[in-house]
C-alpha cells in the first residue's frame, strides 16, 4: 500500500508556530490495537516539512530522494520517544536551530521554533499528541495539547516568558472541570502526568489511561544504524545488549544463541538467503584473549565444511543485512532499549527505527529483509519505520505501508 503524506494545514510561511487551540477530535476506530502504537506522525515547521502527517503501520517505508524530509521525520520520532521517557528538551534537541526551517522568519519577539505530534491507538481508542517547541532565543515547550475522543485532556501555554514554566489546565470532571498547575517548561507534560495526576475522579482516570497510553506507545523504540566497520573486529564481553550501531553483534549472538535456540534457527535461515555461500550456522566464538573477564568475542559463518568465514570477510550489504535481521528476530531484553519497565511486556510494542534502510543491500537481500519484518511485525509486538530512497520494488508486498514523500 502506497500512502502519500497527509497536509492537515497551510504552511506556506515556516513562522513559529502559533499557540495550540481547538479540540483536536481524534478519528473514530473501529478496530483497537491491544498493544499501544504509534500511528501517525505529524510535522509542522519542522526541516523541509511544512504541515504534513504520516500515517504509520506496522512496517512503513519513508520514500522519497534527497532531501525530501525522510531523516528529519525519523528524528522527530526518536525525539517524540526520549520526550515521552522523560529526556529534558537540551538533550532531546542538542541543536534545536538545525530543526527550524532555513527561510523561516522570526516573529515579533525573535522567536522561531517548529512543532511535532503524534497519534497513538490503543486501548483507550487514538490519542492525539501535540507539542510546539520553541527553539530561539531560548529552547522551551510553550504549548502541549493531549486529545482523546474529542475532548482535551492536557493542555499548557507559555504565560509568562521570565518564568521556566509553562501553564497547565488537566481534564478532571470533578468538582472543578479542570486542574491548574505549572509544569516545567523543558519536559514533556504527557510524561509528567502520572506523576500529578491522582486517579479520583473519571476525568482523571481518562486523563491517566490517555497519558500513559502515549507514553508506552512512545517508549520502547530502538535507532539502528549498523555500521560494517564496526562488526569487522573482535568485541569485548559487556552486557550483551546491541547498541545503535550493531558493532557488538559479536557479543549479542554469543549470548543469543544459547538463549533461544528457535529464534537463532531463524536468524541462520535469514543468513542463509541474503549471504553469499553455504551458511550452517552463525555463532561466534572467543578471541585470542577468550571469553572470560576482559576478553573478547568474533562472530563467524559456520559454512558446514570445516570452513569458518569471520564476519570481518564479509561484504557491508551482509553485515548490514544480518544485524538487522538480528533486530527483528530479538526483542526489549537483547536490544539497547529503554522500555516501560512498569507495564507488562505482553502490553508494549517495540518500534524500530532505520535511516537508510536498504542502504548496501542488493535486491534479494532488500526484498528478504522486508519479508521477514513484515511477518514479525504481522504478530503485533514490533514495528519497523525505516527511510529508503526509491520503494517502488516494496510497494506490492502485503504489510508494507510505502509513504511517498517525493513532489
Amino acid at each position: 500500500m502506497t500512502v502519500s503524506p497527509r497536509v492537515p494545514e497551510d504552511a506556506k510561511t515556516a513562522q513559529f508556530p502559533a499557540p495550540l487551540s481547538g479540540s483536536g477530535r481524534a478519528d473514530a476506530s473501529t478496530s483497537r490495537p491491544g498493544r499501544p502504537c504509534v500511528t501517525e506522525l505529524r510535522l509542522s515547521a519542522f526541516g523541509v516539512h511544512r504541515g504534513a502527517g504520516f500515517p504509520l503501520g506496522p512496517l512503513s517505508l519513508l520514500c522519497g530522494p534527497s532531501g525530501s524530509g525522510k531523516s528529519s521525520a525519523l528524528r522527530a520520532y526518536e525525539a517524540l520517544a526520549r520526550l515521552g521517557g522523560g529526556a529534558e528538551l537540551g538533550e532531546v534537541f542538542p541543536a534545536p536551530a538545525d530543526c527550524v526551517p532555513e527561510r523561516a522568519r522570526p516573529d515579533a519577539q525573535r522567536r522561531r521554533g517548529f512543532r511535532i505530534g503524534c497519534t497513538a491507538d490503543g486501548p483507550e481508542g487514538p490519542v492525539r499528541l501535540d507539542v510546539a517547541v520553541q527553539a530561539e532565543p531560548h529552547l522551551r515547550i510553550v504549548g502541549e495539547r493531549l486529545t482523546a475522543g474529542g475532548r482535551t485532556l492536557l493542555q499548557t501555554a507559555l504565560r509568562d516568558p521570565a518564568r521556566r514554566a509553562v501553564q497547565a489546565a488537566w481534564h478532571t470532571a470533578g468538582s472543578s472541570l479542570v486542574t491548574r498547575a505549572p509544569l516545567p517548561d523543558d519536559r514533556l507534560g504527557t510524561a509528567l502526568l502520572p506523576l500529578r495526576v491522582a486517579g479520583r475522579t473519571d476525568g482523571q482516570r481518562q486523563v491517566l489511561a490517555a497519558a500513559e497510553q502515549m507514553v508506552v506507545a512512545l517508549r520502547s523504540v530502538f535507532v539502528c544504524d549498523p555500521l560494517p566497520r564496526g562488526m569487522r573486529t573482535d568485541v569485548p564481553l559487556g552486557a550483551g545488549r546491541l547498541l545503535r550501531g550493531c558493532d557488538n553483534l559479536a557479543e549479542v549472538l554469543w549470548r543469543t544463541r544459547s538463549e533461544c535456540g528457535r529464534r537463532h534457527g531463524l536468524l541462520v535461515d535469514a543468513a542463509r538467503a541474503g549471504c553469499a555461500g553455504p551458511v550452517y550456522d552463525v555463532l561466534a566464538e572467543p578471541g585470542p584473549d577468550g571469553a572470560g573477564a576482559g576478553g573478547t568475542v568474533r562472530a563467524l559463518l559456520d559454512r558446514g565444511d570445516g570452513l569458518r568465514t569471520p564476519l570481518g570477510r564479509l561484504g557491508n550489504g551482509e553485515l548490514r543485512y544480518l544485524a538487522l535481521a538480528l533486530v527483528l528476530l530479538t526483542g526489549p531484553g537483547v536490544l539497547a532499549v529503554d522500555p516501560a519497565g512498569e507495564v507488562p511486556a505482553a502490553l508494549q510494542t517495540l518500534t524500530v527505527l532505520v535511516d537508510g534502510f536498504d542502504r548496501d543491500l542488493d535486491a534479494r537481500q532488500r526484498e528478504g529483509l522486508v519479508r521477514l519484518a513484515a511477518r514479525m511485525c504481522e504478530r503485533g509486538h514490533i514495528r519497523l519505520v525505516g527511510a529508503v530512497s526509491d520503494a517502488s520494488w516494496a510497494a506490492g508486498l502485503d504489510g508494507v505501508t510505502v509513504v511517498d514523500l517525493g513532489p
